[in-house]
């Protein structure tokens, strides 16, 4: 609503101008009211309107010897001719103006006219010649604060050194130019500098800074959706290089709503493929393998070839990693050739940039310069007969070098021909050797692991798991014996209960991990009932909880979460057991769920002996971490890790807030229904 006013309003302001010039007498009142109009008319792009104006009054102008106007008129004339792309009666008009302005002493018209040529010349790739006009209309504009010829001036320079990869500079100027637009409100300028700045600082692995930029974008846009759907991925970029997956993939998933409804491709393409990066990272194959194969599906409604050498490199990782080498080198081979054709293209255009004035400023003015006079022509004719027989020994030394030179260049192109195809044959050998040599690699890794697997279970059964059955056969050697009396039998019960709990405790997350470790977990999820679960797993406590003197208080309700059923019940049943283990007798265990921001919120809270700092941060890791608990109950140190890795492969998150010696909460979260 607000550009159609302000269009409005300076529509209604040329017409007034248009009646106040034809209702004009006075000669030089006219000139002034003509440059109002062309001015007002060059801001609202109507340059042939304008260009009547301007012919009319320049004859006005030099019959008054109006030199200032005949100076603006010829200003305004260059610049139609620039927005036309007629470069060379645009230089000419600005040489004109700029003349007549330092006749004038005019300092700030002639910063304009050098601006504007700096503008011009930049564009035509001649950048040392178009920053030298720009640096010198920028001291004059400073001096006099003229922010809209400033903003103009900050991005000529801003435009030439990006074309020369002088990256430092361009950002400096970018930000002398943020500075302007901010200072003259131009919402539209800002975010399109700020989106420019935080791509600079991206490619210089100022990952920080673009991260910062790009927030900023997004608090000052809340509510424009099609600028949130062009940053979202780009930030997740940001984050990803940091490996911070739950930021990546929290604007990732915001990213793919926004943009799968939008008509241009290209961000829904990027959103697509650091999805299938922040999967592959997180060794999520069959997640990845969706996202990229709807990439492909996306990349050809696209141009952006830069993505697409981006998707064939994730492509052949992918392949790579499920040992679908053939597929992967046919990837490799697609990024190769991507490359070297976009490497090509940007050699071309950067000799484009650098290339002289175009053949039309060399060619002759006047047709008559090539046509010869008819006593030239006798002349010639005359002279031809006499030099004939010369003439048929030159054309004879002629054709035979012709046929030497025909020869020569035959054979040059075979060899090259042959030299190209050898090299590009090696290079493919070389490309499969290196295939061949990482899958090589990628399966020492993997045998390594799984002999530390190996060697980890088997101390953990030797040790701990050897320990608890230990002590149920020696109940039972004692049992046969006839060694205790039933009342001695009776008491040894819960101990012996405790111990035959401990061991399948043990046996159970023994036989998860490595299974986790040796391959992939994959999750099925479905919707379930959480409180069920709860219900189902303190019946397997009951008896523990009576012997340690162990109140459980159960607040659930009933709610429904999605993730596969059996790999939550293995999270519960470990924190139940962790939260009885670190308990005395007259504590308390709470169970609680809620819904927080769409996702089911499980909490599991004791008021046991609690986690001190130091050891907080040894949680959740792959490597083993354990203590004993308040009954001397023994460990492997694996249950957190595995809870964690379990709850990560259903797109939720696990977290712990203790305080020693008052007590622990767990906290679970997870989806309500199928994530994004």
């Amino acid at each position: 609503m607000l550009s159609i006013n302000i269009g409005t309003s300076q529509s209604n302001d040329i017409e007034s101008l248009a009646l106040q010039l034809a209702f004009q007498d006075q000669d030089s009142l006219k000139v002034a009211i003509s440059l109002k109009l062309i001015e007002s008319l060059y801001n609202i792009n109507e340059y042939d309107r304008a260009f009547k104006y301007i012919l009319a009054s320049e004859k006005l102008c030099q019959k008054l010897d109006h030199k200032k106007g005949i100076a603006n008129m010829a200003y305004y004339k260059a610049l139609i001719y620039a927005q036309k792309n007629d470069y060379i009666n645009a230089i000419s008009g600005y040489g004109k103006s700029k003349q007549l302005f330092e006749t004038l002493k005019d300092t700030l018209c002639i910063a304009k006219v050098n601006n504007s040529i700096g503008l011009i010349e930049i564009k035509r790739g001649h950048f040392s010649k178009g920053m030298s006009f720009s640096h010198s209309a920028i001291r004059e504009l400073e001096k006099r604060h003229l922010k809209a010829e400033l903003n103009l001036a900050y991005s000529n320079l801003v435009q030439a050194y990006n074309s020369i990869g002088a990256t430092d500079k361009a950002i400096e100027f970018y930000i002398k130019a943020l500075e302007v637009q901010e200072s003259l409100n131009d919402e539209q300028a800002i975010y399109k500098t700020k989106n420019v700045l935080a791509e600079l600082y991206a490619s210089r692995k100022e990952h920080r800074k673009a991260i910062e930029i790009y927030e900023n974008i997004i608090e000052n846009n809340t509510s424009n959706d099609s600028i949130l759907g062009h940053i979202y991925p780009r930030i997740s970029a940001e984050f990803l290089e940091f490996n911070d997956y739950e930021k990546a993939s929290k604007y990732l998933n915001e990213a793919y709503n926004l943009n799968t409804s939008k008509e241009n491709k290209e961000d829904l393409l990027m959103t697509l493929n650091n999805l299938g990066d922040l999967n592959l990272r997180q060794n999520r194959l069959p997640e990845a393998d969706t996202h990229l194969t709807e990439a492909r599906n996306v990349a050809e409604t696209t141009t952006n070839k830069l993505e697409l050498l981006k998707l064939y490199k994730l492509l052949k990782a992918l392949d790579s990693s499920r040992n679908r080498f053939t597929k992967a080198f046919e990837w490799q081979r697609a990024y190769y050739e991507l490359n070297t054709k976009l490497t090509e293209e940007k050699l071309v255009q950067k000799e484009r940039l650098y290339k002289p004035l175009s053949h039309i400023e060399h060619e002759p003015h006047h047709l008559s310069d090539h046509i010869s006079t008819p006593e030239v022509v006798v002349n010639m004719l005359s002279d031809s007969n006499n030099n004939a027989d010369g003439l048929k020994m030159s054309l004879y030394s002629v054709a035979s070098a012709l046929v030497l030179v025909s020869i020569f260049l035959v054979l040059n192109y075979l060899k090259r021909y042959n030299n190209i195809k050898y090299t590009k044959e090696l290079e493919k050998k070389n490309l499969s050797i290196a295939l061949q040599n990482e899958a090589f690699s990628q399966q020492i890794k993997h045998l390594e692991s799984v002999n530390n697997v190996k060697d980890k279970l088997f101390s953990i059964v030797s040790h701990d798991l050897r320990d608890s059955l230990s002590s149920i056969n020696g109940f039972i050697d004692l049992l046969k014996d006839g060694s205790l009396s039933r009342e001695e039998f009776d008491n040894l019960i819960p101990e012996l209960s405790e111990n035959a709990n401990n061991a399948s405790l043990l046996l159970f997350n023994l036989l998860n991990w490595s299974k986790s470790q040796m391959q992939s977990l994959d999750p099925k999820p479905t919707l379930f009932d959480v409180q069920e679960v709860f219900i189902s797993k303190i019946k397997l406590i009951e008896q523990r909880l009576e012997s340690k003197g162990i109140t459980l208080i159960n607040r659930s309700v009933k709610d429904f979460a999605y993730a596969d059923k059996s790999m939550f019940e293995i999270v519960i049943q470990n924190l139940l057991a962790n939260a009885l283990k670190f308990c005395k007798k007259g504590d308390t265990i709470t169970i609680t769920n809620h819904i927080n921001h769409g996702c089911c919120i499980i909490s599991i809270a004791d008021s046991g002996i609690g986690i001190s700092k130091e050891n907080l941060s040894k949680l959740f890791k792959e490597s083993s971490f354990s203590t004993l608990g308040t009954d001397n109950e023994k460990g492997t140190g694996l249950g957190l890790s595995i809870c964690k890795e379990l709850i990560d492969l259903n797109h939720g998150k696990i977290w712990v807030e203790s305080t020693p010696q008052i007590g622990s909460t767990f906290f679970v979260q997870l989806p309500k229904s199928q994530p994004v």
